[in-house]
C-alpha cells in the first residue's frame, strides 16, 4: 500500500529524491512520514508531513532534506541535498493517523523501503 522508490548511489554532497507512492484514497487524510535506518542502528526519524501543518525535520537533516506532497498524485517526495556518509540508510516511508510522530510504532502502513548509499 506504499511503494518507496528512487534511492541510489551517490556521492557526498549530492543529491538524491525518493518517492512514496501510497495507494488507496484512505492515504490522502494520514500523515506520511521519512524513517531511515543504517545497519545495526535503530530506525529513525527523518521527515514528516500532514495536511494543515508544517513540514517537520530531525535535526540532523534540516537544510538540506525537503518533504513535499503532491496532492494531485497523493505522492510524497523526500529532496536530499548536501548528502552525507552518515545519510546511508534504508529510507522508508510510513503513514498513520496521528500526525507526525517520531516513534516508527505511531504508524500503522510501512513501504518496503529504498537504499541510499552516500559514498565518501
Amino acid at each position: 500500500q506504499l511503494q518507496a522508490s528512487g534511492g541510489g548511489l551517490v556521492q557526498t554532497g549530492g543529491s538524491l529524491t525518493v518517492s512514496c507512492a501510497p495507494s488507496g484514497r484512505a492515504f490522502s487524510t494520514l500523515a506520511i512520514s521519512w524513517f531511515r535506518q543504517a545497519p545495526g542502528k535503530e530506525r529513525e526519524f527523518a521527515a514528516g508531513i500532514s495536511w494543515g501543518a508544517p513540514p517537520y525535520y530531525r535535526d540532523s537533516v534540516k537544510g538540506r532534506f525537503t518533504i513535499s506532497r503532491d496532492s494531485g498524485k497523493k505522492m510524497v517526495f523526500l529532496q536530499m541535498n548536501s548528502l552525507k556518509p552518515e545519510d546511508t540508510a534504508v529510507y522508508y516511508c510510513a503513514a498513520g493517523a496521528r500526525g507526525v510522530l517520531n516513534d516508527p510504532s505511531d504508524y500503522d502502513y510501512w513501504g518496503q523501503g529504498t537504499q541510499v548509499t552516500v559514498s565518501s
